[in-house]
């Protein structure tokens, strides 16, 4: 019998959906989205052609660059993370900000933490008598960067 789950610890781990997950602050949870973009981390490349060498380009690793995070969901009476955006106006309110995956045990999968954290953008819902759709606001969070330990 195989040792299959999304525990710790599970000889064959499986892959957990991205389905259930939590974003906080250093002061509190600012919500349960529906959807998170951005958990990215990627190098510069700066290129070096060396003279007399025309069989390649040296390729050299520069600054990493994190893309800002962005938070969406359906509209709901929770107001915490628009009162975040909001209270958010000064340089030592950028705090650490954490995306918190959840398997479906509700147990915390991965952890992934933001250093210097601070919300730039909010987009409400379009409204239309018209539509169907569920009304969703989005939030846009620039960042210092990724923490590893956390």
């Amino acid at each position: 019998m195989s040792d299959r789950g999304t525990a710790p610890g599970s000889s064959d781990p499986d892959p957990v959906g991205g389905l259930s997950f939590i974003v906080s602050t250093d002061d509190a949870e600012i919500g349960r989205f529906s959807e998170c973009s951005g958990l990215t981390a990627e190098y510069e490349i700066e290129e070096y052609e060396e003279g007399g060498q025309n069989t390649f380009v040296h390729k050299l690793r520069g600054r990493v660059k994190y893309p800002n995070l962005t938070l969406k969901r359906g509209v709901t009476h929770e107001t915490e993370f628009l009162d975040w955006f909001f209270a958010s106006k000064e340089w030592d309110d950028r705090g650490q900000l954490s995306v918190e995956l959840l398997g479906p045990d509700g147990e915390t999968i991965r952890t992934w933490a933001f250093e210097g954290a601070f919300p730039v953008k909010w987009t409400g819902p379009s409204l239309n008598a018209g539509s169907t759709a569920v009304a969703t606001e989005m939030l846009e969070i620039a960042h210092r960067g990724l923490v590893i330990n956390v």
